[in-house]
């Protein structure tokens, strides 16, 4: 899930809002203002509701922010890079790089969020006590107590043992630990969360056929997106499993063609693109690594610019490009190669230096001849 929006970091890990978050705010501030809370705590102005909407809303996405970063400071504790927090629709996505070396830590990664969701809930709960014991207005009591009620259901949801929710985790974690076998533990709780998504789907159907309304066509949604996501969990996972002992020298293709990042895009198609096949031009300035151009990016741009843009100017920044040593597993890079290199990754030595590119081809083919190899290869000379 990509970000929209970039808050900043907490805790020195990047967060940021997805645009669909914008979804559910709209949502929970209309139906708190203009449906519960005037329902239960009448009596109040309109604007008061539509605040204790807004409040509601803003404090419920920190406290999806708490869950998440709970995940990351505790997985980067655990030896695991976390690239962010991205605050979507359904929720929030710690984007961490890599997977848990043991059970133990797959289980305290997945077991703290629900945790601090919990003490959250708790936290709210008490401040809702102290509201009514000291006579505050029953809508600030209402905000607090829904708000407490929230957290709960947060927690005790996440824990459900299907995958991607925390509770799959949790049942990965402890098959692997009895089995001592992490990819079938790991397709088993993704089995499980695609059965517990097709649960919700039909739930959600059969509320929304008996007059349930919206509130069907929430649960069906939350359903398909389990579908969905455990599907791709448990496809992961088997990649993973065929990649396991594989390094990114073993796939890479070695020695690409660096351009310089002051090279006009003009030049770069009448000199590069119109005469060779590639079609990925790592940039370097200074002998280091200055971007990542792709031919998508050169087409995106207008005819009557060409001559003057620069590749770096057109470039994915080289902070945002996904970059691995040559002896690094393949399986920790795959989850770093998304966003703006379109499924691209740059091979970098001990001194910086371009020696090789990792591309979606590469990856295929890498999972192709899987079962031809038998031996794993010495390491990359440094």
């Amino acid at each position: 899930m990509r970000e929209s929006i970039r808050l900043g970091h907490i805790a020195g890990i990047r967060v940021g809002l997805n645009v669909s978050v914008l979804v559910i705010v709209l949502i929970l501030v209309f139906g708190l203002a203009f449906g519960r809370f005037p329902e239960v705590y009448p009596d109040h102005a309109t604007w008061a509701y539509v605040v204790a909407g807004l409040v509601s809303a803003i404090l419920l996405l920190a406290s999806l922010l708490a869950h998440e970063l709970a995940h990351a400071v505790v997985a980067r504790r655990n030896g695991i890079e976390v690239e962010g927090i991205t605050l979507w629709l359904l929720g929030g996505v710690a984007q961490l790089r890599g997977e848990p070396r043991t059970s133990g830590a797959d289980l305290r990664i997945a077991i703290v969020g629900p945790a601090i969701s919990l003490v959250v809930g708790a936290v709210f709960a008490v401040l809702a006590m102290l509201a009514a014991a000291a006579d505050a207005p029953d809508l600030l009591f209402g905000t607090l107590a829904y708000l407490a009620g929230l957290n709960v259901i947060l927690a005790v949801f996440n824990m459900i043992p299907a995958a991607p929710l925390d509770g799959g985790r949790v049942l990965r974690a402890f098959l692997w630990w009895r089995r001592g076998d992490r990819t079938g533990a790991a397709v088993t709780a993704a089995r499980a969360g695609r059965v517990f998504g097709l649960a919700l789907i039909a739930a959600g159907f059969v509320q929304f056929v008996l007059g349930a309304g919206f509130g069907g066509l929430w649960l069906a949604l939350i359903g398909f997106f389990l579908v969905s996501a455990a599907s791709a969990e448990e496809q992961q996972t088997r990649v993973q499993a065929a990649l396991h002992d594989v390094r990114t020298a073993d796939v890479m293709t070695p020695d690409p063609l660096v351009m310089d990042a002051a090279t006009t895009v003009q030049e770069l198609i009448h000199n590069v693109v119109l005469t060779h096949r590639y079609s990925t031009y790592p940039l370097v300035e200074n002998g280091r690594l200055a971007g990542l151009v792709t031919l998508n990016r050169v087409r995106a741009t207008p005819p009557e610019e060409r001559h003057a843009l620069r590749l770096a100017d057109i470039a994915c920044p080289p902070d945002e490009v996904p970059t691995a040593t040559p002896n690094e597993p393949l399986t920790d890079l795959l989850p770093r190669m998304a966003g703006c290199t379109d499924g691209r990754a740059v091979i970098l030595d001990d001194t910086g230096h371009v020696v090789g590119l990792i591309t979606a081809s590469d990856i295929a083919r890498a999972l192709q001849t899987a079962d031809l190899r038998t031996t794993p290869r010495g390491p990359w000379p440094s």
